[in-house]
């Protein structure tokens, strides 16, 4: 049989893609918004950690943002499984990240504070990797793409990048707390300033 009767239309794999994209993003959205209604749930048992909720909000707006740009990915011509396997990786990330911010009991820790305090190696990792992917899900999106924005895409990617590393290298609670507000106040103004609008 010919081969090029075989071949899906391009842009029903994208909406193939983009469905299954969907459907592991969701499970991060659900991790994340269940585990913050804890503290509604339990407001005297329950309390805010600032570096914890910081990353909370953070990696629950890396969602959104992700979500919201991979409409950009219906301009890629020629799929292929390597991409498709990038792309429901960068997604599997978000959940490990989610289920790393309210995993299922925290009963042998002292709180939010004293879980992300020993959990905070495997949350930076996992960062790490984010960071990574995302690069070059950017790259892949193409050149024109990634031209657009200039010079702050790679300055933003170095600084989250590199703050990540010194979260592992630094064991300070300050730290955490300027890095995760720092990730927090840029990812505010990457959406409302340079990403509002799809392009």
């Amino acid at each position: 049989m010919n081969n090029e009767l075989l071949a899906p239309i391009t842009h029903e794999v994208f909406v193939h893609i983009r469905i299954i994209i969907g459907m592991i993003l969701g499970l991060s959205v659900a991790r994340l918004v269940i585990g913050a209604t804890r503290y509604i749930q339990h407001p005297g048992k329950e309390k805010i950690y600032l570096v914890h909720f910081a990353w909370v909000i953070c990696v629950f707006l890396f969602i959104l943002h992700f979500w919201w740009f991979e409409f950009a990915l219906s301009q890629i011509k020629t799929w292929n499984f390597s991409l498709y396997f990038l792309l429901i990786s960068y997604s599997i990330v978000f959940v490990m990240l989610a289920a790393m911010l309210f995993p299922d009991k925290i009963t042998e820790y002292n709180g939010f504070k004293d879980y992300f305090q020993k959990r905070r190696t495997g949350f930076y990792i996992l960062l790490l990797v984010l960071f990574a992917i995302d690069s070059v899900d950017t790259v892949v999106k193409g050149k024109q793409y990634y031209d657009h924005y200039g010079i702050a895409y790679p300055i933003r990617q170095f600084l989250l990048i590199s703050g990540a590393i010194g979260g592992l290298v630094a064991r300070s609670e300050f730290y955490d707390k300027i890095y995760a507000l720092a990730a927090l106040f840029s990812q505010i103004i990457w959406i409302s300033v340079l990403f509002n609008v799809i392009t």
